[in-house]
């Protein structure tokens, strides 16, 4: 075994984020590897690590740590490394910017008339409101908005015959995170990941930002393909809005999903408006659909509304900062 298959080998043992010198011992206590001939095997460790970097050897990644130390790990574990590891503890200099003058919450509009469009209904979830809001573990669990579509069968007997076979196909719930803008690979791999995190109960997961920075392509499509949260461009006008990387569909993590309904008046709200509609009668299926569409967030009607609302909430109309 070379001394580059050992310390692979260790990094695979380990199966999470580790430093050099942790590695070395690790090859010393399994016995990987004789470094009787290295004067400074730790050294060597170290070096070796920084090529597989410098090198671009994507089977071998690392985060910078406070202090300035790199520690490292296999890619293809990434899925078993915590959050709070893989995003750094200190804020990369915030350029300025000079559309970083609307409110975040004033995209959610834009999202639910973009959602509503494609047949989604969405309602916004203040995180503010739970009763948990004060409880920094719990900080990622909420998505910013939920949404719901609802598969449309055009006959009574079709309705009929697969409710009674399999209800869960009639819907699928999906949750959003939405942010102003991602400039950097800290910024997204930090909001990916609260993606990740409040989207776990849900069918699909999504990243939504309406500012996304050059360079970012291959590190989402990345991202995307290893933990299936999908990606959209939202733009000023809502129905111009793309869906970069699709969402992978999940099975509803229902104990998730009652524990979001236990703590936030809004999210249980929308899981009872959404058990009412498939329930319903025939009879009171369109209106009960429209009580749900009352319930949920508002959406422009017209072109006019959009221009006249991005206006009041300084939204700016054009954005060139993304090529993709």
């Amino acid at each position: 075994m070379t001394i580059k298959e050992a310390i692979l080998k260790s990094l695979d043992d380990v199966n999470g984020v580790t430093n050099y010198y942790a590695i070395y011992q690790h090859i010393i206590a399994k016995g990987y590897y004789d470094f009787k001939e290295a004067k400074t095997p730790g050294a060597t460790i170290s070096a070796l690590l920084g090529d597989f970097i410098r090198n671009g050897d994507t089977r071998v990644k690392r985060i910078k740590e406070t202090g300035g130390t790199f520690s490292y790990y296999l890619t293809k574990n990434e899925q078993n490394i915590s959050i709070e590891k893989l995003v750094p503890t200190t804020l990369p200099d915030k350029k300025s910017d000079k559309f970083n003058n609307y409110d975040e919450r004033s995209l959610h509009k834009l999202l639910s008339s973009y959602l509503k469009n494609i047949g989604i209904y969405s309602k916004t979830i203040f995180h503010e409101q739970s009763s948990n809001s004060k409880d920094n573990h719990q900080k990622w669990i909420h998505p910013d908005m939920i949404g719901i579509q609802l598969l449309n069968l055009h006959t009574k007997v079709s309705q009929t015959f697969l409710k009674a076979i399999n209800r869960v196909d009639t819907f699928k719930l999906t949750s959003y995170e939405i942010k102003k803008e991602i400039n950097s690979d800290y910024e997204l791999k930090r909001s990916f990941f609260q993606a990740v995190s409040n989207s776990s109960w849900a069918n699909y997961g999504y990243l939504v930002a309406f500012e996304i920075s050059d360079g970012l392509t291959e590190e989402m499509e990345r991202l995307n393909q290893s933990f299936g949260i999908g990606i959209i461009n939202l733009k000023a006008n809502p129905y111009e809005s793309k869906i970069l990387f699709p969402s992978k569909y999940r099975d509803l993590d229902f104990k998730t999903i009652d524990k979001l309904c236990r703590i936030n008046n809004e999210f249980e709200k929308f899981i009872e408006q959404t058990e009412k509609l498939l329930t319903a009668n025939e009879r009171y299926v369109k209106s009960t659909e429209k009580e749900l569409d009352e319930f949920c967030d508002e959406y422009f009607s017209n072109d006019s509304e959009i221009e006249k609302y991005c206006k009041e909430k300084h939204i700016p109309m054009e954005v060139t900062t993304n090529n993709l």
